[in-house]
């Protein structure tokens, strides 16, 4: 199905150098895969839904809730600077 030459080929366009014994490795490697993948291509999945997980899985997550910070100034005093209620950072968008 895949012989030495065209993983050889795929190396070069990925700038991988492989040794001879490397190529005869991936060579055996990669065949394997692909005899595994026709095997899985003649099953029967027609009654099969499409699924992105073998099993369910729930995001656990909880409802984000707006609360103020207990102690703003402290933050405020933390920052290098700052400009009224605000932190000052400097501008980095360019005016064009």
């Amino acid at each position: 199905m895949i012989d030495q030459e065209q993983v050889h080929k795929v190396a070069n366009l990925a700038r991988l150098e492989l040794t001879p014994e490397e190529e005869e490795q991936f060579t055996t490697q990669l065949g394997n895969i692909l005899d595994y993948i026709e095997q899985l291509n003649e099953l029967d999945v027609s009654n099969v839904p499409p699924t992105t997980r073998a099993i369910d899985v729930k995001n656990v997550t909880r409802e984000d809730e707006l609360q103020p910070y207990p102690d703003r100034e402290s933050i405020l005093k933390s920052a290098p600077e700052q400009e009224g209620e605000f932190f000052k950072v400097p501008k980095i968008l360019n005016a064009q």
